[in-house]
């Protein structure tokens, strides 16, 4: 389904090229899903695009509104940019969404109270809870929901999970996994993460996938409000390769990233092999969770 993008943000050219149908609007009275993203990734544009190719996937067309944290200033995207095509949370604290998309983001080092705009997220999860039929949460977004919610704390890992890593089904009649084989690869990217045993210490969460070397890939509240999705299958065949030559170039401690590069070869071309599950991951959230669960609510 079609992409509602007024305004002419980079997304909308590339995936254009994509041969992802892209609209200015929709007539009158078409039926659309809402889908609000909170982006505190440092480039908005890269992540724009990144998750609205997933969101294509959608069963009926998606008009997106961008949030930013109010008490952050971006050193990575331009305030003219955000002033133009973002959002704060106080301007849309009064309507109803049929999702949320929470990204990472590049503080996972820090504790989560030292995080400039802590309270403030704090205040959007708690309002997701009202105003958003389901939330998905990606990455550190992930490790703040569940330590928000349930007091789970993240861990450091000592050297940071960085691949591509095979991740396997644990609940395999799960509508967020049908269609999905029985093992498949997700990117990941990270410093921290959160110990499986405390997860499925707390019933009111279950564990959707896993993977030998990364632990909990995707885990849901039962009723399926909330998902927690600790790797990337939004990442673009050259996401790896860019933070792992940037942070060589640094001369910051870095391996190859397993599993990405042909014979772990870095001077060859990545191989894109998430991409389906990435999609429908998105399909199946969007279409089970989202559209067939959200109330009869006048918009």
């Amino acid at each position: 389904m079609p992409l509602i993008l007024p305004k002419p943000i980079p997304a909308k050219a590339e995936l254009a090229e994509e041969n992802i149908p892209v609209l200015d609007g929709v007539p009158e009275g078409t039926d659309v899903l809402d889908v609000a993203v909170l982006n505190i990734m440092p480039n908005k544009p890269v992540t724009e695009t990144q998750l609205l190719r997933l969101l294509s996937v959608s069963p009926l067309p998606v008009r997106t509104t961008w949030l930013r944290p109010a008490a952050h200033t971006s050193k990575s995207t331009p305030q003219a940019y955000l002033d133009e095509h973002y959002q704060v949370h106080a301007e849309v604290a009064d309507r109803r969404f049929d999702a949320l998309i929470v990204t990472g983001a590049p503080v996972e080092e820090l504790a989560f109270e030292e995080v400039t705009y802590w309270n403030e997220l704090c205040g959007i999860m708690d309002w997701a809870r009202t105003h958003v039929t389901s939330t998905m949460y990606i990455c550190w977004g992930a490790q703040a929901a569940l330590y928000h919610h349930y007091g789970i704390s993240k861990h450091h890992l000592g050297a940071k999970m960085f691949g591509n890593f095979a991740t396997r089904a644990v609940q395999e009649t799960s509508p967020l996994l049908a269609g999905y084989d029985e093992e498949f690869r997700v990117p990941h990217s990270r410093y921290t993460g959160t110990q499986l045993s405390d997860l499925q210490a707390e019933s009111e969460i279950e564990v959707l996938a896993q993977g030998d070397e990364t632990g909990f890939y995707i885990a849901g509240r039962r009723d399926g409000r909330e998902f927690y999705v600790s790797g990337h299958p939004e990442y673009d065949r050259n996401t790896l390769r860019d933070q792992y030559e940037r942070d060589t170039a640094k001369g910051l401690p870095m391996h190859v990233p397993p599993g990405y590069y042909p014979g772990d070869d870095p001077t060859r071309t990545p191989v894109r092999n998430w991409h389906a599950h990435g999609r429908l991951l998105y399909a199946n959230w969007l279409g089970h969770y989202v559209l067939g669960r959200r109330p009869a609510v006048t918009r």
